[in-house]
């Protein structure tokens, strides 16, 4: 038995508003607690891509990404210029160690989904403090090094209370930029939001015939 439009309508509107009381349970952090993070609405993140680890039941390319900000998110949105055809089925949260490497496990946790195929994944979740290092994965039909190459864009978003009321804060977009470990091509050196006309590669002169060669030769002789 199909459900009417009206009645996913409901559920979408039930399962936002679930969202949304959990937020608040969860994030319940007046204003001036953030008093020591970088205002939530300019946070600074950084991160990368790479070739991902075999997904059960994927036979399509994963890519690996991770990414850390100056301060907590409880949402964050990846857009791909290259389609989506799949999610990863887990989003891991650590601790950040000297190096911008991940460090111990910690019981912070998102959920991602989104249509497939498309060009996005949207996590809720929490980070629920600065330079957490999130890391997950999602899958694209075509392989990673091939041109154009994969390079996502991170938007990262913040619900608190302040003064009983959700706030809701948003920054980015940031330029994950183009994976690691492919080789340099014409491209190299150019993303999304900074963008550079490709290396032209400089044509090598042609050798003379050795017919001319010879000639040259005996005329100086």
């Amino acid at each position: 038995m199909h459900a009417t439009p009206t009645a996913h309508r409901k559920a979408r509107l039930w399962l936002l508003a679930a969202i949304v009381g959990c937020l608040a349970l969860t994030l319940a952090v007046p204003a001036t607690g953030l008093a020591e993070e970088s205002n939530p609405n300019n946070l600074n993140c950084i991160g990368g891509v790479a070739k991902g680890e075999p997904e059960e039941g994927s036979e399509d390319q994963q890519v690996a990404y991770h990414f850390y900000c100056d301060g907590p998110i409880t949402g964050y949105q990846l857009q791909s210029q290259v389609p989506v055809s799949g999610i990863g089925s887990s989003v891991t949260v650590n601790g950040l160690e000297t190096g911008a490497k991940p460090g111990p496990a910690l019981k912070d946790v998102f959920s991602c989904g989104g249509e497939l195929p498309g060009y996005a994944l949207n996590c809720v979740g929490l980070a629920k403090g600065a330079y957490e290092y999130v890391s997950g994965q999602f899958a694209i039909e075509k392989k990673l090094c091939v041109e154009p190459r994969v390079d996502p864009l991170l938007t990262v978003t913040y619900a608190y209370l302040e003064k009983g009321v959700v706030t809701q804060a948003i920054s980015g977009p940031f330029d994950l930029g183009r994976p690691s470990g492919c080789k340099p091509d014409a491209y190299s050196g150019s993303t999304r939001l900074n963008p550079k006309p490709p290396i032209k590669k400089h044509k090598k002169a042609k050798k003379k015939s050795s017919a001319k060669k010879s000639a040259h030769r005996a005329t100086h002789r």
